[in-house]
């Protein structure tokens, strides 16, 4: 008799943990290099049902490591096509699909309730951070990992057991002076900056979007910021010809010559340095008359670097298609909508070539080494080629360190490294790190609130729960949506103002900071689930109780000599206060601002005046980052 599907899963795992598995709802968040993997093998383990969301299609560059996509699947949905692939291995396994962006509505706490446990197989810095926010609000396990090149990295995260992925600062992505990337590239990193965060943002995205630009003010680059404002302002104007048989003329002019020809005047500052060279769209289009015939076979060739005529061509081109878009878009825009924008993507063809035709044609104004599409997407995407073994590697580690978890041993997790070129052993473990209590994500407390948005005020949240229920009583504390500050002592004006007018919707996070200093409660953040209410129009924990908040930890007085006041049985100093047992900079400031884009700010958060040019909105995540 043949042995049945199941048969060595019980006989490896033992008959009570295979039970568990095949009864076991799961969710995987992302469907790339670590998905694949990680699919495939929650599906011959016979994980009982498991979603998959990814809002990512399949590109070309995919096809060498995530091995459940071929040819014929390009531009389609990675989870779909990943959802078909996987029921053959093991047609007993319940698999779902869903084509979305794991950030939207649908996805809320409630939803992530539902599951045993969470997988994160993400390629973004700031997803991760929600997937890790929602699975505490849910109070549902999670299973973090990912890799760059050959190494790797497998982390479970439980509230209040393990150390969340905001425990632990992350690096912060390398940027750029203005001036540099504005007035002065030196480099080709420079070019592709700004045709990236800056020329795509001003001409289809939006100028608050530059996460990218600093404008602080100082005397070494006053006059470049006035300036850099009169150049957006001027094209925000040309985004209006948008669609135009004259646009790509007009924006060639306006960046490649008007702007160039106003730098080669400042004397000065090409004293050192060869000036800039401005570009004649007319006779350069006249010698690429040929080449736009073949515009198509221009654009293929990503390999190779570009000859001056041919970038104007794919400048022309990728403007072209940009603009249908665009337009596509405007047109299919609901009233009340915001603008329509198009940001960059390393998969997004149109982007892509848009980015490297405008920084190669930059590159030859400064006198700067072009670069091939491939290089440029290399670059302006951070991307660190993927290694199909390490995936593999590290979708399995994820899989048996979710068998401890579906056993509740929480004490048996480890966080396990995958570093091969180390001078210690392949795979290095360690014990899973406690919570850190100044987390700003996890060291907090959780809890939910129903809401009318349509009649509740500000002032029903402020008196009725978090005076009342949550016992705040007589303490001064600020209250923060998503969208910043929108109450605390000296900001009364919005109390008169219903919730949805505030921007607090469905699925929300309303964090509460405790501002008083003796008895200091840690920060409670507040999930919103919308309800029809026939009596008040907020309807809270139900008891009448005000729920056990913690307290937040009181710092250690500060010595003269600037050490803290514990010290070892030795007499040495246990902290200076520099560093946490993890390496981790720690801050005593009890009004410190939230600083992750999916917390709102603290009441000293206020708009920024300034930003920075960012090599890569995803990258710097500290830890070991997926890159597809």
């Amino acid at each position: 008799m043949a042995a049945g599907r199941d048969t060595y899963n019980r006989l490896s795992l033992g008959p009570l943990l295979n039970a568990h598995v095949k009864k076991a709802r799961v969710l995987m968040v992302g469907a790339g290099g670590i998905g694949c993997e990680l699919l495939k093998n929650l599906a011959l383990s016979g994980f009982g049902e498991i979603h998959i969301v990814d809002l990512d299609t399949i590109d070309l560059s995919n096809l060498n490591r995530q091995f459940l996509f071929r040819h014929e699947h390009i531009k389609k949905s990675k989870a779909l096509v990943a959802k078909e692939a996987a029921e053959k291995f093991n047609p007993n396994v319940k698999i779902v699909a869903h084509h979305a962006n794991i950030k939207d509505a649908q996805f809320h706490v409630s939803w992530f309730k539902s599951f045993q446990l969470v997988f994160n197989a993400l390629d973004n810095l700031e997803a991760r951070r929600h997937v890790n926010r929602m699975c505490l609000a849910a109070d549902v396990p999670l299973i973090e990992s990912g890799t760059t090149g050959f190494n790797g990295q497998v982390q479970v995260i439980k509230r209040g057991v393990t150390a969340c992925y905001d425990c632990t600062a992350k690096e912060t992505p390398k940027t750029f002076p203005v001036c540099t990337i504005r007035s002065t590239p030196s480099q080709p990193i420079h070019c592709i900056v700004w045709g990236k965060s800056y020329l795509l943002n001003e001409i289809f995205g939006t100028s608050e979007d530059q996460a990218s630009l600093d404008v602080t003010e100082d005397q070494e680059n006053a006059s470049e910021i006035a300036e850099l404002k009169t150049e957006a302002e001027a094209l925000r104007k040309i985004r209006e010809s948008v669609g135009t048989e004259q646009f790509p003329q007009i924006l060639f002019d306006k960046v490649f010559n008007t702007d160039v020809t106003r730098l080669r005047s400042m004397k000065d500052m090409w004293k050192s340095r060869n000036p800039p060279t401005p570009l004649e769209y007319k006779s350069l289009k006249d010698k690429a008359t040929d080449m736009f015939a073949s515009k198509d076979e221009v654009v293929k060739d990503g390999q190779r670097i570009w000859s001056l005529e041919e970038n104007l061509v794919v400048f022309y081109d990728s403007l072209d298609r940009l603009s249908k878009r665009m337009l596509n878009l405007i047109a299919a825009r609901s009233e009340g909508m915001p603008p329509p924008t198009i940001s960059f993507d390393k998969d997004d063809d149109d982007t892509l070539d848009f980015v490297a035709a405008s920084a190669n044609l930059r590159s030859h104004v400064f006198g700067i080494e072009a670069k091939s599409r491939f290089d440029i997407k290399q670059m302006a995407g951070n991307i660190i080629p993927a290694i199909a073994t390490t995936n593999a590697i590290v979708a399995g580690l994820s899989v048996l360190e979710s068998y401890k978890v579906l056993r509740g041993e929480y004490n048996k997790a480890r966080e396990v490294f995958l570093t091969p070129f180390a001078p210690q052993r392949l795979l290095g473990t360690d014990q899973s790190r406690p919570p850190n209590p100044e987390c700003l994500v996890c060291g907090i407390y959780y809890t939910s609130l129903e809401v009318d948005l349509a009649r509740a005020k500000l002032n029903d949240l402020v008196e009725d729960f978090v005076k009342l229920q949550l016992g705040y009583g007589e303490k001064e504390f600020a209250v923060n949506s998503d969208t910043g500050l929108v109450y605390d002592p000296d900001l009364t004006d919005n109390l008169d103002k219903t919730l949805g007018d505030l921007g607090i919707k469905q699925n929300s996070f309303v964090t509460i900071v405790d501002e008083d200093d003796e008895d200091t409660f840690v920060n409670v953040v507040v999930n919103i689930q919308e309800a029809k209410l026939s009596e008040k129009p907020i309807k809270g924990l139900g008891d009448g109780q005000a729920p056990t908040i913690p307290r937040k930890p009181k710092a250690l007085p500060i010595l003269s000599n600037g050490i803290d006041g514990k010290q070892e049985a030795d007499g040495e100093p246990r902290s200076n206060g520099k560093h946490s047992a993890d390496g981790e900079a720690r801050s005593n400031d009890k009004k410190r601002k939230l600083e992750d884009v999916e917390r709102p700010p603290s009441k000293k958060t206020k708009p920024a005046d300034d930003e920075v040019f960012v090599i890569d909105d995803d990258a710097g995540t500290g830890a070991i980052e997926i890159l597809d």
